[in-house]
C-alpha cells in the first residue's frame, strides 16, 4: 500500500521529546532543537518530560511553537502520542512530513539540510537514520536511532491515528518505552514503505550505530546515538569502539563536543561515562603551546595545614599555579598557625592575599575546614578555580605506603609550573569541566573494586539532601579519593551552600568510613554532575607508567582464573557474587548463584528432606521409647 512520491517541496514539522533534569533540558537538547528549528517551516512541538522552570520554558519559546510538559516517568513513545494528539487536525493536509524523534541522539554534525536533500529524492512513506541488521542478511534491519520522518500518505491515514490511539497510552506514566523501530514495523505492515539514509548494509557490523558511528558521521549521518557513552565499558571495549576519538571526530567536524558530556553527566554513572569517553588525562611537564590566550583566571588556594613542617612543601605546589591566586591557610589552633606564620615569613610567597585561620574545632579535619572554615572565599564571585590540599602524613599506614599517597596526590596535581599550566589549560578550553582530580590511588591501598567501603548507605541519602540525583556507581565511585583536587566554585555549589556545622561530623572517633567526612570525600564529583559539570583526573606520565603496569598485572592475574570475554567474565563474578572469606559456606552460595535451577531444585527438595528426615527421627524415637518399656 504505499503511497509514496516525489515531492519536492514538503511543509515539514517536528515532535520532539526530551527528558526534564532541574527544571531544564540537557545542552545538548537545545542544540539539536535550534538545529530542527532552522529545518522545519512547520510546526515545531516538544513534549517536555518534567517540570520545566519559567528560565527554560522562556528558551525554549525561541525555538518551539508550542511545549507540552508530563510527568517524568512518561515513557518516551507515550510522549510522543501526547504531541501527536496536540497536532492541529487540519496539520496533515497538502504535502507534508513529520519528523518524530527525541534526546536519544546528539548533532547535528553539521546542518540537517544535506539528510533531508539526500532523503528527498526516495519514493518512502517513512523513513530513518539507520538500521540493525538482521543477522540473515536477507530481509530489511530494525530502525536504529530514534528518528522517524513520516509523510503525508502515512500521517491521514487511518493505521497512523489506531496506532497512536490504540496502540499507546499517552496518559500512562507507567507506558512501556516502544522503540521507533516498533512504530515503524506497525506501518511496514500496514503495507507502507520505508527506507533508511545510511542503510545497514554499508558498514561493516550488524549494529553500525554503536559499532561504527565513527564511519557514519564521515558518510554524512549528522548524528550520534548515546548509545556510542553511556553503555556498559566492557560491551565498547570488545568491539573496539572508542568514544574518545569519536568525540575528537565531532569537534573538528565542528559540532561542541563538550555538549555530549554536560548532557551525559546527569544520567549517567560518573564511572561509566568516564571510563567510556577516557576522561583522563596525561599532562606534560612543559606548558603546551594550545593554552588559551589572555584569559584572565583567578584561583583560590585552599590549604589545611595540620602538620605546619609541611607549610613550604604545600606552598611550592601552589606557587606554581600560572593565575594569580589567594592563599587561605586553616589550622587547628593557635601554636599551629605561629609556626605556619613564621614559615611563610621566612619565604616569599606570591598569593595576592594571605589568610591563616584558627578553626574552631578539628572535627571532621580538611572536610570541614574547607566547607566551613573557607566557605566565605568559596561564595566569593571572583574566584574562577579553587584548589584543595591539605597536610597528608598518613603515618597508620607506614612510611612507604603514605610517601607514595601523599606523591599521588600533589605531584599529579601540580608537578610543575608547565604541568600547573596545562592544567589550568583544561578549564579555560571546557566550559564544562568542573573538577579535576588525581586517578583513583590503588597502589598502597585495597581501593579498586571496594571503593565505596560502607559510605554508599550514608552517600545516598546526603545526596538526597543535596538534591543529587546523578546514578550512584555501583562498585567504586568516581571520587578524589585523598580529597585534593582543582574545581569550579560553580561546581562545588551544593556542598558550600549546605549549612554544615563541626557538630555534624562527630568527633574523632567519627573520622572513619560510613562517617560524614569520608562520605563527603566521595561526592564532589556527584554534585558537580547534578549542575551539568564533568569531571576529569590527571596524571604526570611518570605516574601514569607506575599505575598504568601495576593495574595490568594485577587485572591479569584476577582475569585469568574466569573464561571468556570480559563482557562475559564481569557477568559470571557478578553472578556469583561476593567471595567472602572463601568458606565452604561461600562456595556454595556462589555455586547456586551461578546455577539457578539447581538453587530451585534444592528450594523444592530441602522442604521434603526436612520433612522426611523430621520423620525418619520421630520414627525412631517411638521405637527406641517402646523397646525401653519392654
Amino acid at each position: 500500500m504505499s503511497t509514496g512520491q516525489h515531492v519536492s517541496e514538503r511543509v515539514r514539522h517536528v515532535l520532539y521529546t526530551a527528558f526534564v533534569s532541574d527544571g531544564r533540558l540537557s545542552a545538548g537538547a537545545f542544540y539539536a532543537l535550534a538545529a530542527l528549528r532552522t529545518a522545519a517551516d512547520g510546526d515545531v512541538t516538544v513534549v517536555a518530560r518534567g517540570e520545566l522552570s519559567s528560565e527554560a520554558r522562556r528558551s525554549l519559546d525561541e525555538v518551539a511553537d508550542l511545549i507540552i510538559t508530563v510527568p517524568v516517568a512518561t515513557s518516551v513513545t507515550a510522549a510522543w502520542a501526547v504531541g501527536i494528539r496536540h497536532l492541529p487536525s487540519d496539520a496533515w493536509s497538502g504535502p507534508v512530513e513529520l519528523v518524530v524523534t527525541d534526546d536519544s541522539w546528539f548533532g547535528p554534525v553539521g546542518d540537517l539540510a544535506g539528510l533531508f536533500a539526500r532523503m528527498a529524492s526516495s519514493q518512502a512513506d517513512l523513513w530513518g537514520l539507520t538500521e540493525h541488521v538482521r543477522r540473515n542478511g536477507g530481509a530489511a534491519g530494525r530502525l536504529r536511532i530514534n528518528w522517524l520522518v513520516v509523510r503525508d500518505g502515512v500521517l491521514r491515514s487511518s493505521e497512523w491515528e489506531q496506532f497512536w490511539r490504540d496502540g499507546v497510552d499517552a496518559g500512562s506514566e507507567e507506558a512501556p518505552d516502544v522503540p521507533v523501530r516498533v512504530v515503524e514495523e506497525h506501518l511496514n505492515a500496514a503495507g507502507f514503505g520505508r527506507d533508511v539514509a545510511f542503510p545497514g548494509t554499508d558498514f561493516d557490523s550488524l549494529d553500525p550505530a554503536l559499532c561504527n558511528p565513527d564511519l557514519l558521521v564521515a558518510a554524512g549521518c549528522p548524528m550520534v546515538d548515546r548509545i556510542c557513552f553511556d553503555t556498559f565499558p566492557s560491551v565498547l571495549n570488545e568491539k573496539g569502539v572508542v568514544p574518545r576519538n569519536l568525540l575528537r571526530q565531532l569537534a573538528s567536524a565542528g559540532y561542541p563536543a563538550d555538549l555530549i558530556l554536560r548532557s551525559l553527566v546527569k544520567t549517567t554513572e560518573p564511572r561509566v561515562l568516564y571510563t567510556n569517553a577516557a576522561m583522563h588525562e596525561v599532562l606534560p611537564y612543559l606548558e603546551s603551546s594550545d593554552r588559551a590566550a589572555g584569559r584572565s583566571i583567578k584561583a583560590l588556594a585552599a590549604l589545611h595545614i595540620f602538620y605546619p613542617e609541611m607549610t613550604d612543601e604545600m606552598v611550592d605546589l601552589v606557587e606554581r599555579l600560572p593565575c594569580p591566586y589567594d592563599l587561605v591557610i586553616t589550622t587547628p589552633d593557635e601554636a599551629k598557625r605561629q609556626s605556619i606564620l613564621d614559615r611563610l615569613a621566612a619565604r616569599s610567597v606570591r598569593a595576592l592575599e594571605t589568610d591563616v585561620r584558627v578553626l574552631a574545632s578539628n572535627d571532621g579535619r580538611d572536610q570541614s575546614a574547607f566547607l566551613i572554615g573557607c566557605r566565605d572565599r568559596l561564595t566569593d564571585p571572583t574566584y574562577d578555580l579553587v584548589v584543595k590540599l591539605h597536610s597528608k602524613k598518613t603515618p597508620q599506614d607506614g612510611f612507604n605506603v603514605g610517601r607514595h599517597f601523599r606523591e599521588q596526590q600533589f605531584l599529579n596535581l601540580l608537578a610543575t609550573e608547565g604541568y600547573a599550566a596545562n592544567l589550568v589549560a583544561l578549564f579555560e578550553r571546557e566550559p564544562g569541566l568542573g573538577i579535576v582530580y588525581p586517578p583513583m590511588i590503588h597502589i598502597g591501598y585495597p581501593t579498586l573494586g571496594r571503593g565505596w567501603w560502607s559510605n554508599k548507605p550514608g552517600f545516598a541519602t546526603l545526596a538526597r539532601t543535596l538534591g543529587v540525583e546523578v546514578p550512584l556507581d555501583e562498585i567504586s565511585p568516581l571520587a578524589p579519593f585523598g580529597s585534593m583536587y582543582v574545581a569550579r566554585p560553580a561546581a562545588l555549589r551544593r556542598l558550600v551552600d549546605h549549612p554544615w556545622s563541626f557538630a555534624d561530623f562527630g568527633g574523632a572517633e567519627a573520622y572513619r568510613d560510613g562517617g560524614l567526612a569520608h562520605v563527603l570525600e566521595r561526592m564532589p564529583t556527584y554534585v558537580a554532575a547534578q549542575d551539568g559539570y564533568y569531571t576529569r583526573t590527571v596524571s604526570t606520565r611518570d605516574y601514569f607508567a607506575i599505575s598504568h603496569t601495576m593495574m595490568e598485572y594485577a587485572l591479569d592475574e584476577v582475569a585469568g582464573q574466569i573464561p571468556g570475554g570480559m563482557t562475559d567474565r564481569i557477568a559470571s563474578v557478578k553472578r556469583a557474587g561476593y567471595v567472602g572469606h572463601g568458606t565452604r559456606r561461600d562456595f556454595v552460595r556462589m555455586y547456586l548463584a551461578v546455577h539457578p535451577r539447581i538453587a530451585r531444585m534444592i528450594g523444592v527438595a530441602l522442604p521434603l528432606l526436612r520433612r522426611s528426615s523430621a520423620g525418619r527421627r520421630r520414627a525412631r524415637g517411638r521405637s527406641s521409647s517402646a523397646g525401653s518399656e519392654g
